[in-house]
């Protein structure tokens, strides 16, 4: 087979800023938001203007929610860009999510200083054709019904691309039908001796451990089609959706490797670009690259730092709200009139101590380094580092042995309480927390994969 090389962007949620991303309404919107909206548009057409220019692989791979919420003149001015980025001399392919498609304008949303208004939305029936250009109509293999294809990348790599929202529009499974047509797929590349690799929105593979416990974070039937995949020679697969940067692998009973690399999201930190080499059928490398500046008031701040500062903003209200303003956090987030009074009790807890405060409190052994550091501080870091990978929170770090401690306290609690993954399978809370603050596994960077 010949080497192959691709960039891919994740999520890029292109928005037509003229449509509206201002006002109060905006604002309060803002509030709890880990993406930008506003800035989408900027963003996008920075990472274009790289990607036209750029020289070290002539293939680009985007791999879903490429609107923000399906607005039909956003497609059409992204597809704008597409267009420029393949006259440019790339090959462009696509795949779509649900972020791409709403059956009802209403639920399509912009923000002016008249507050909330709908733009023209965009039905799924629609996608094929709008981006037929970028995967579909070159493919050698089309499942219309669900939006996935197959391309012949290169002389002996073929790309799975994968739409996983249903026929019905919506439920992101994958029916007899479709995995009927996948295994199908996966059988005549082995009988053309092909490599086959994967792309899909949502994470096969839990990001981070602690997202072994959030349904939405990745594949509904990840347990089925993981095998599905893995045993008959598809070894790994491109994500994104959680916005998050990480790569993960497991072993199935059949002792295939399968590996999910899922990329951050170019609109929120830590808005990344991978370029992958696939060297050969059992190598694959992969490089990871910061999206570049783009044309904002960024007042003074460089834009990795504008995003990281916006991440975390997002969670600095969530926190303070906790305690001062509980009722609007409450609403955000769909809580019980019941848990106000512990929602509270944490949030004050957690606004007012310091980490030394917390582990005299608490039993728990604090670096002086860090004692003077607020919770807030250190919830708000933590929280940002599941999402920016390689987190270091880990043994043998003032920060980590500090978190770990508290953990160690509460794990009293966490044994009396039997906690399942989105799978059934019980969990050991310690281990899941321990794993999810600190990256012990392959570098969510850079890495060679030997699959």
């Amino acid at each position: 087979m010949e080497e192959f090389k691709f960039y891919l962007v994740a999520d890029p949620h292109y928005f037509k800023n003229s449509l509206g991303a201002r006002g109060k309404e905006y604002d309060d919107f803002m509030h709890y938001e880990q993406k930008c909206f506003a800035e989408t548009q900027a963003i996008n057409e920075a990472v274009f203007d790289f990607l036209e220019k750029a020289d070290e692989a002539d293939n680009v791979f985007f791999c879903g929610d490429l609107s923000f919420n399906g607005e039909k003149e956003s497609h059409l001015a992204f597809i704008e860009h597409l267009n420029k980025l393949r006259k440019s001399g790339k090959k462009v392919f696509v795949i779509t999510a649900d972020h791409d498609f709403k059956e009802k304008r209403e639920d399509c949303f912009a923000y002016d200083e008249n507050g909330l208004n709908h733009p023209l939305n965009t039905k799924r029936e629609e996608l094929i054709d709008l981006y037929s250009d970028f995967g579909f109509k070159d493919a050698i293999a089309v499942d219309k019904q669900h939006l996935s294809y197959v391309a012949q990348l290169s002389d002996g790599v073929r790309l799975l691309a994968l739409n996983n929202d249903g026929p019905e529009g919506g439920g992101r499974f994958f029916d007899d039908k479709h995995r009927s047509w996948i295994k199908e797929q996966c059988d005549k590349a082995k009988e053309d001796n092909q490599m086959m690799i994967a792309m899909n929105h949502y994470p096969l593979l839990p990001g981070q451990p602690v997202f072994n416990l959030i349904s939405g974070a990745r594949q509904k039937d990840a347990g089925e089609v993981v095998p599905l995949l893995a045993d008959n020679g598809v070894n790994i697969c491109f994500t994104g959706h959680m916005h998050n940067q990480s790569i993960n692998v497991i072993t199935t009973e059949n002792g295939n490797k399968f590996y999910d690399v899922c990329t951050g999201s170019i609109i929120a930190d830590p808005s990344v670009i991978r370029l992958v080499d696939i060297k050969d059928e059992k190598t694959v490398d992969i490089k990871t690259l910061d999206a570049p500046d783009f044309d904002w008031d960024t007042g003074g701040r460089s834009c990795k730092e504008y995003l990281s500062d916006m991440f975390d903003n997002m969670i600095s209200n969530v926190l303070y709200d906790m305690a001062y303003d509980t009722d609007r956090m409450m609403n955000k987030f769909h809580l019980g009139k019941k848990a106000k009074p512990v929602v509270k009790m944490i949030g004050k807890f957690v606004n007012s101590l310091t980490v030394g405060g917390a582990g005299r409190l608490l039993h728990f052994k604090v670096d002086d380094s860090i004692k003077k550091v607020k919770i807030k501080d250190i919830a708000t870091e933590l929280v940002r580092m599941i999402f920016v990978g390689n987190q270091y929170m880990k043994e043998g770090t003032p920060k980590g042995d500090a978190v770990l401690g508290l953990f160690k306290r509460l794990n009293f609690v966490f044994k009396k309480i039997t906690v399942k993954d989105i799978l059934g399978r019980e969990l050991d809370m310690f281990d899941v927390l321990k794993n999810t603050v600190g990256n012990y596994d392959i570098d969510d960077y850079n890495a060679t994969l030997n699959l």
